[in-house]
Formats: C-alpha cells, sequence, structure tokens
C-alpha cells in the first residue's frame, strides 16, 4: 500500500507560520519516504468556515511553494459520508441523544462539587442524557434540538482488544477515552472527530502528521476508527512553532499570517528554510 499522509486546515481564518510548518512537515516526509501528500478542506463547519478562507488557503499554499494532487477534498461536499457513518454507530447502539448545553454541563458539574478539567473545550461530560430512557429521549428529540454522543462504556465493551495508537518508531500508546464524547453537533449534525476518521480511510490515509497540541484526539479517532472498522494509522507529532513568550503561533496572531509575510515581501524560500531548520521554533518578534 502506497505511504500517505494530509494537510487539513479548516477554512476559519488566514493559514500562519504554524500551518506553514505542519504543511512543511507533510511533505518533507512524503518526499523521505516515497509517498504521497493530500490537501484537504476541513470546512463543514459552515458557522464558521469561509469559501474566502479556502480560496486564501490555495493561493498561500502555492506562494510557498506546495503543490498537490487535485482534485482537493472538502468535507462541505461528503456531509451524507458523514451522516451514513453515524447511522451505522447509531444502529449499533453506542451513540445516544444529548440536549444538554454547555451551561447545563457546568451546572450538574457544580451540583457533582466537580471542578471542570478545563476552560476550553467545554468540561467533560457527566453523563446526563445517558440516563434517559427510549421513551424519554423519543419525546425530547420530537420537541428539542440535540446532539449525538457516543456511548463509550459501551462502545469500549464492544472491542475485542485494548485501544491503542501506533507511532512512527513502532511504539505502541494505550488510546484513553475517560467521557462521552459529541459526535453529531446539534448545529451542523456531525462533528470533525467523525468526519476526519471517515476522510481518513476514504483516501486511504497510512500516516497522520500534525502538532502535538492534537494528541488528545488520537483516543476517540481510534474508538471510531474500531467501531467503523477503519484501518488504524500511524500517528505522527510534530513541535509547534511558538512566539518569545512559548505560546503557540495561533490564527489571532495577525502579523504571522503568510498573507502578511507576502505583503511584507518576505521571501518564500526563506521562510521555508526558517522553519525547517530553525533549532527552536521560536518566531522572531522583528519578522525573518
Amino acid at each position: 500500500m502506497p505511504l500517505r499522509t494530509r494537510f487539513a486546515p479548516s477554512p476559519t481564518g488566514l493559514l500562519h507560520v504554524g500551518n506553514a510548518y505542519s504543511a512543511l512537515c507533510c511533505m518533507q516526509w512524503a518526499e523521505l519516504n516515497q509517498g504521497l501528500c493530500l490537501l484537504r478542506i476541513e470546512d463543514i463547519d459552515h458557522t464558521r468556515c469561509r469559501e474566502q478562507y479556502t480560496r486564501a488557503i490555495l493561493e498561500d499554499l502555492t506562494w510557498l511553494g506546495l503543490r498537490w494532487p487535485e482534485p482537493v477534498l472538502k468535507q462541505s461536499q461528503r456531509i451524507p459520508m458523514y451522516l451514513a457513518a453515524l447511522e451505522k454507530l447509531r444502529q449499533m447502539h453506542v451513540i445516544y441523544p444529548c440536549f444538554c448545553t454547555r451551561r447545563d454541563i457546568e451546572d450538574e458539574i457544580k451540583r457533582m462539587s466537580l471542578a471542570p478539567h478545563r476552560d476550553d473545550p467545554p468540561p467533560d461530560y457527566p453523563g446526563t442524557c445517558r440516563r434517559l430512557s427510549p421513551a424519554e429521549q423519543q419525546e425530547k428529540m420530537e420537541q428539542q434540538p440535540f446532539a449525538w454522543r457516543l456511548d463509550v462504556a459501551q462502545a469500549l465493551s464492544m472491542l475485542s482488544s485494548p485501544l491503542t495508537w501506533q507511532d512512527d518508531r513502532g511504539g505502541i500508546h494505550p488510546a484513553i477515552v475517560d467521557h462521552d464524547v459529541v459526535i453529531g453537533r446539534r448545529d451542523i449534525g456531525i462533528s470533525y472527530h467523525l468526519a476526519v476518521v471517515v476522510d481518513d480511510a476514504e483516501q486511504g490515509i497510512t500516516h497522520i502528521i500534525r502538532g502535538e497540541d492534537l494528541r488528545d484526539s488520537i483516543p476517540i479517532h481510534r474508538l471510531l476508527q474500531s467501531l467503523l472498522g477503519l484501518p488504524e494509522p500511524v500517528y505522527i507529532h510534530h513541535r509547534l512553532v511558538r512566539d518569545s513568550a512559548g505560546n503557540r503561533i495561533a490564527k489571532r496572531h495577525a502579523g504571522t499570517t503568510l498573507r502578511s509575510l507576502r505583503a511584507m515581501n518576505v521571501s518564500p524560500d526563506v521562510l521555508r528554510n526558517f522553519l525547517l531548520n530553525s533549532t527552536d521554533l521560536i518566531w522572531p518578534e522583528a519578522g525573518i
């Protein structure tokens, strides 16, 4: 099987140097391993994604000197595929409707005398709607908007072996899913987690290369892959580009977007050389 990876940005803003580094890592890996690197536009979130940013992504990657096989996959064109996967999970009885708002979840956690684990994303779900009877679920579904949550305990009980993930050195790591994750959002019908595993399987992705900040999403992806009978990829996590204070570069750092660097006449060759050869990946405040 040919080796394949992918670079999969979401068009919610302009690409920045951190995105550029990730794209370069994916392309460099493909070249070194005689594999293929695909571009995927992860634009299922119509509440945040914009076509203007999709166009900007393609323009900026071309400026950076990167080329991709055509056609480029866009998740917004594949909604029926994701809904079919969601329906398969429903028929397996491993998902349930959830009617809770973020405030509902936070209030229940407070009642349970548990502090939220983190500010963003929302606190881990305490299982409120999992306890509803089928009749209660049906009644609420007819009256209220809802999301679909994965019943993690039920899903894990259906596996024949412990859930793990593999790194590029052959290391095997436990994949621990400790709360019921939303895989069908109430606003867009599906979630990033479900769409990603469906697309990775469809595109024959063998190696997933991305920032170390996304390591926590592996367990839920591995669980969905196991439930849906999808291939298991190898996971590789690269370092993050950070500012002088140690904060990772994000879309809010306007001066680090590829569009702003182009406007300042920064050479794409200079940018590529800096990102691929920097020992600390600290973005200089004065630019490059």
